[in-house]
């Protein structure tokens, strides 16, 4: 079966009623005969025929959730016989960090989109190494990328070896997800079943193919961060950069609202303004504690390279985002046994249940999070209850295994044009 027929599958499915258990199998909870459930660790594949990728990225620098993503995508590529190529937009270190592990990587300066020199230099030399490399599959890992990488397999004649992956919950009106859906695809990767029936409805309706995240098993010896904490106070924590829609003023109103209500709590911002993407909100935050009188029962940790020891720390770990395209932060507190929060949109409401294996807030209104916590921190049973529940689901379908089975097995239905002889897409 290829891929767009797979995704069309999908895309009818989710527009019209929940997936069929099939579906489901297929997309998101592969069983797939191909990929061995343990891995393919001795190096053999069996026979199986591999595929060349080549995978468009906009920047050379992990900036969160969707080059974690492609991380551990990465990280197992070795036990599989596909290839993996490489060729960012923009060089950094994380450019070079793939190339030293091994992997061909090439560094094509597109510069501003608006400048359309410099636009049409990059799709032509884009189009040269396509039709040099002769992949199966052109993988264009954002929006942005879409918009190079579509035309440029276009004028390699494969277009329909094109699949870009869909970062975010599209809004209707925003030009570069309509934009990048108008261009040639066979696909569009999302994370989530709220992130795929928003993408469905951008012209000309592309298919779909929803893949659920994974994350990491944390260290086995992870210490916890060595940071002041009050004692016997509970610690809820956020995690990620420091922008608008990550919510964290809203996560500071609302435990000013539930100190009004007789709780208090030390709560713990994890992250920095990364790569100053919001200068001026990061900026606002600290005062803003002060102002709702907050100081003393804030930290903010400022830019860390690993997020983990600090979670580590936290008896709640809340997600203000709304909507959400998945949240894998989320998965790495329930992959710690760590009690999770989120708002009922988007990615989180599909693998939280309220109640069970975190909590879920009606918004991400500042009184909607503290009703939700103020769950949590009135009961510890529940606390306790969740979080082990949490890491079972965790454990069960998020894992970094789980994620490339679902990822590997999508993949494998991109090998028609090859296996007919076609040279063409």
């Amino acid at each position: 079966m290829g891929l767009a027929t797979l995704a069309d599958r999908h895309r009818r499915a989710s527009t019209n009623g929940p997936l069929s258990s099939d579906t489901i199998r297929l997309v998101d909870r592969p069983r797939s005969a191909l990929i061995p459930a343990g891995g393919y660790s001795d190096g053999r594949h069996d026979g199986e025929k591999g595929l060349r990728v080549i995978v468009t990225l906009p920047w050379g620098e992990r900036l969160g959730g969707a080059e974690a993503m492609l991380q551990s995508i990465l990280d197992g590529v070795a036990q599989t016989p596909h290839e993996f190529e490489l060729v960012f937009f923009q060089d950094g270190p994380w450019a070079a960090e793939l190339a030293r592990a091994g992997f061909r990587v090439e560094v094509i300066p597109s510069g501003r989109f608006r400048e359309a020199h410099r636009w049409l230099l990059t799709v032509a030399r884009l189009a040269k190494l396509l039709r040099k490399r002769r992949p199966d599959v052109v993988l264009n890992w954002s929006a942005k990328t879409q918009l190079y990488g579509s035309p440029a397999a276009v004028l390699s004649g494969m277009p329909k070896r094109v699949v870009w992956w869909q970062q975010g919950i599209p809004e209707p009106d925003f030009w570069l997800d309509r934009l990048a859906t108008r261009l040639p695809a066979a696909a569009v990767g999302c994370y989530s079943h709220a992130a795929a029936r928003a993408q469905a409805q951008l012209p000309p309706g592309r298919p779909t193919v929803v893949i659920p995240a994974g994350a990491g098993e944390p260290p086995s010896e992870e210490p916890p961060a060595a940071i002041d904490l009050p004692a016997n106070v509970p610690v809820v924590g956020v995690v990620g950069r420091l922008q608008p829609w990550k919510g964290q003023d809203r996560v500071l109103r609302a435990q000013a609202l539930l100190r009004d209500r007789g709780h208090r709590l030390h709560l713990v911002i994890v992250g920095g303004d990364a790569y100053g993407l919001s200068s001026d909100y990061a900026a606002s935050l600290e005062p803003l504690a002060r102002e709702l009188g907050l100081a003393q029962d804030v930290t903010m940790t400022g830019q860390v390279p690993d997020a983990g020891p600090f979670i580590e720390r936290m008896d709640v770990m809340v997600n203000a985002s709304d909507p959400e395209p998945f949240g894998i932060v989320l998965l790495e507190a329930m992959a710690r046994g760590v009690a999770v929060l989120a708002v009922d949109s988007g990615g989180p409401a599909e693998f939280i249940r309220d109640g069970v294996s975190g909590c879920l807030a009606r918004s991400g209104e500042p009184a909607d999070l503290a009703d939700a916590l103020e769950r949590l921190l009135d009961d510890a049973t529940l606390r306790s209850r969740v979080a082990a529940a949490g890491r079972e689901s965790y454990r069960r379908e998020f894992t970094e295994r789980a994620l490339r089975e679902r990822f590997f097995a999508a993949l494998q239905c991109t090998r028609s044009p090859r296996e007919s002889g076609s040279s063409a897409g």
